[in-house]
């Protein structure tokens, strides 16, 4: 019985994820959706970080371009987190959902060359943070082009994007925010 009592102890000590806080139900201020994509080529640790939050950009990071999205309701980014105790693992499937209203040429050969490419993205929210997506490897996405089939029906562009990360999304601090908007090229 000592024994057991003595291992479980020294297995306590060992435990580095313990959880620390709780949380309070927040107030009502909370406005669900995406408002806007910046997408950049991918290079390697684009920020560095501490307790989740991007605190510094990476001088390397030099030109980023943004997706004003529209408000159909169906930009959105996912976080699906599983830890895994048989594997020892915590893997997170960040998904992006990005709707891009009207089809034309110009925009035609970017979204060839994002789902050719690797890139990564920063996402404003409706609450106004900025999410880190696609850190370690970047993100794959599919795009889907549509000019629907009757008048009134939806033309454009469905991104998805999905990528696989070990911890959920960095948001921005305002500093980083700032730093970040000077790389983002002004749209035609």
């Amino acid at each position: 019985m000592l024994k057991r009592l003595v291992f479980s102890i020294i297995l306590k000590k060992i435990m580095t994820c313990d959880i620390t806080a709780g949380r309070a139900k927040p107030c009502k201020t909370q406005l669900g959706g995406v408002s806007k994509l910046f997408l950049f080529n991918w290079l390697e640790a684009p920020f560095t970080f501490a307790a989740g939050v991007a605190t510094a950009m990476n001088v390397a990071l030099t030109e980023a371009f943004v997706y004003d999205l529209s408000t159909l309701g169906a930009d959105v980014l996912v976080e699906n987190g599983v830890g895994d105790e048989a594997a020892g693992t915590f893997v997170n499937t960040q998904t992006v959902t990005a709707i891009l209203q009207g089809v034309d040429a110009a925009t035609q050969n970017e979204m060839k060359l994002l789902a050719q490419g690797r890139v990564s993205a920063v996402i404003k929210s409706n609450n106004g943070d900025y999410h880190l997506v696609g850190d370690t490897d970047g993100i794959n996405f599919n795009v889907d082009a549509t000019t629907g089939t009757t008048h009134s029906e939806f033309t454009g562009y469905t991104l998805t994007g999905s990528s696989l990360e070990n911890k959920y999304s960095p948001i921005l601090d305002g500093t980083t925010v700032a730093a970040f908007e000077l790389v983002v090229a002004v749209n035609p």
